[in-house]
Parts: structure tokens; sequence; C-alpha cells
């Protein structure tokens, strides 16, 4: 045997490595990754629940100013501003006082 044909039988081996070695590294498979538990769901907030009152109210309704107040504070949420507290609840009018405005009997 030659000594170039030696050489030329080394590149070759060499040459065969490295091609097994790129083969082996594009196709061997990623680790596992650990099964993480399920994000826990956080109970609705006070914000959330006011949202499904507000969106019960309708149309007619749509001027309540609370309701303003939690939608902005979404809006707020949604395009990351921080959250400020919602403003404090007011009890809602019962019938006697709502008639006693309007010159009704209570």
């Amino acid at each position: 045997m030659d000594r170039s044909d030696f050489w030329r039988a080394v590149a070759m081996v060499a040459l065969l490595a490295v091609f097994m070695a790129t083969l082996s590294y594009i196709h061997r498979r990623p680790a596992p990754r650990p099964v993480s538990e399920a994000p826990a769901i956080s109970a609705p907030d006070d914000l959330s629940a006011e949202l499904r009152r507000c969106r019960a109210l309708g149309p007619e309704d749509a001027e309540d100013p609370l309701c303003q107040a939690v939608w902005e504070e979404n809006r707020a949420r949604f395009f990351g501003r921080p959250a400020r507290p919602l403003l404090p609840q007011v009890a809602p009018a019962t019938s006697s006082t709502t008639n006693a405005r309007e010159g009704g009997t209570p």
C-alpha cells in the first residue's frame, strides 16, 4: 500500500466518522420534559364576578357607574397597568327607598 493510499483511506474513515456523528446529532431525541402538575385554577376574583354581573344587566343599564369602573379596571389589567382596588360596593336600593323617591308609598 502506497503512502498516499493510506492517507486517502484515513481521510475517508475520518469523513465517514464526521458524517455518522452529524447524523446521530441531528436525529437524537430531546430529553423528556418532566411532567408538571396542571396549573391550579384560581378562584375567580371580585373583578370577574362584577364583570359577569355587568354583562347580565343588559344595554339599558350600561351606564351603571360601578360597571363602568369595573370595565375600566378590566381594560387596565388587559393593557398591563397595575390593578387598583375596586370602588366600595354600594348597597342596592330597596323597594321602599325607590318608592319614596318616586312619590309612592313606602
